[in-house]
């Protein structure tokens, strides 16, 4: 019997892997281009990398708010693809580009307003028009990258997630270069420290989406959905679907990312070796979380594949298997932590406060890799049912109501005493778990309910 069960793990868990592989290397290199940015920008010095992480602070939350939407496509083409409807696929596609171009131009506009108003905000003036010049120089690219996943997102739930690797991997090769070039000066190009970093990636991002756009034109793969075969404008019911379902993504994004980024905000008032040494803890941690990020996107793919295949009972098997290969995920970042911390603390910076910072924060970080890899494997199963909403009003009560003030009464007053950096790095944990009891036991009645 033991046998038997572990027979049917082991196969649903290759499904994952198939699926699962190429996803988690795309995802790995999206984090490699950031952690270029973070290392180079730390390599040039402390103010460039406060500048670089408060210019994501503002502006990451607001970006994934609206790209939560283009992460609805997934589970969309998922379906369809499962059920064989391989033409309403491109038919669906050429309706959901008007939300994606228009998604794309709101971004560009927003890096760029946000560029001209950051100096205002109440913290180091120095700092702040580093932040400015960041936001300028990366605004073009977020258009383009937006486009690009609203590509590699189409391609994804066909289970065609080799070519979005390999087309993010030649993204994080080159940018390493380009970030070095723009940030140090070299080749005649002046000096711009973390500006740099944002020309590089807009470059990078507009690479990247055209050579998405001629692997999908040119390859056999992608023809059966006939993606131009026609002309089609917006479509009032296809935009309430994607927003129907991506909005509630976009949101549950947005208030994970603004805990995150309410932490950078709450931690920066003491002081910018402080904030550089949680941004390098930080960057650490979601370079790691990139294995149950993988195993959860994939979880979205193939969920959605058996239930277009009407496979319900398979569907919940499925949706277990990704929350167990997710803690699996997870006790592996969590042992990797807590053994070469300092290690991967060194890498980031040569400023010794830094990295002590880092290294202290990084204990914290290994303890929410667990909950956090159980929520990412619930998440992408209930993506794969289209349930969203759900989820949504569960992370605005872990995040907001719980986690962000608890993290500002512990940084700054505590029980006893205030505990600096440390205690909100104590109240994302918290929140986390909150969240991941919450979403586990959503995704056990929603997979009940299709039975």
């Amino acid at each position: 019997m033991i046998k038997k069960l572990m027979k049917k793990f082991i196969n649903e868990s290759n499904h994952f892997l198939k699926i699962g592989i190429p996803i988690f290397g795309s995802q790995l290199s999206y984090m490699i281009m950031h952690t270029t940015d973070t290392i180079v920008s730390g390599r040039y010095s402390s103010e460039e990398l406060a500048g670089l992480v408060l210019a994501g602070a503002f502006t990451f939350p607001i970006y994934m708010l609206f790209q939560g939407i283009m992460f609805a496509i997934t589970p969309i083409v998922a379906q369809l693809y499962g059920s064989k409807e391989f033409t309403k696929i491109g038919q669906k596609m050429r309706q959901i580009f008007w939300i994606a171009i228009l998604i794309a131009f709101s971004i560009f506009f927003i890096f760029l307003f946000l560029s001209k108003i950051l100096l205002f905000f109440p913290l180091d003036k120095d700092i702040l028009s580093i932040s400015t010049e960041y936001l300028r120089s990366v605004s073009v690219g977020m258009f383009f990258y937006v486009m690009f996943r609203y590509l590699s997102s189409y391609s994804e739930g066909m289970t065609l997630t080799l070519p979005v690797f390999f087309v993010v991997l030649f993204g994080a090769l080159i940018n390493i270069p380009l970030d070095i070039i723009f940030a140090f000066g070299y080749f005649g190009i002046p000096e711009m420290g973390s500006e740099g970093c944002g020309y590089a990636t807009s470059i990078v991002s507009m690479i990247m989406f055209f050579l998405m756009l001629r692997i999908i034109l040119s390859s056999k793969k992608y023809k059966k959905t006939e993606l131009l075969k026609e002309f089609n404008g917006p479509s009032l019911k296809v935009s309430k679907e994607i927003l129907k379902l991506g909005v509630p993504i976009g949101v549950g994004i947005f208030a994970e990312m603004t805990m995150f980024s309410g932490a950078a905000i709450i931690i920066g008032q003491l002081g910018d070796k402080i904030l550089s040494g949680h941004a390098v803890a930080l960057n650490i941690a979601s370079i790691l979380f990139m294995l149950p990020l993988a195993i959860g996107l994939a979880g979205s793919t193939r969920v959605g594949n058996l239930l277009g295949e009407k496979k319900f009972l398979d569907a919940k098997y499925s949706s277990y298997v990704g929350v167990s290969l997710c803690f699996i995920g997870a006790l592996f970042n969590m042992i990797m932590l807590l053994i070469f911390r300092e290690n991967f603390s060194s890498i980031y910076s040569k400023d010794i406060e830094v990295i002590n910072v880092a290294i202290s924060l990084l204990i914290y970080a290994s303890i929410f890799q667990i909950p956090d890899g159980i929520q990412m494997g619930s998440l992408g199963a209930l993506r794969g049912y289209k349930d969203t909403f759900a989820p949504m009003v569960f992370l605005l009560i872990s995040y907001w109501i719980f986690a962000i003030p608890l993290g500002y009464f512990l940084t700054n007053y505590g029980f006893t005493k205030p505990l600096g950096a440390e205690g909100m790095w104590i109240s994302m944990i918290m929140g986390l778990v909150l969240f991941s009891v919450f979403i586990f036991n959503r995704l056990r009645l929603v997979s009940s309910r299709y039975i």
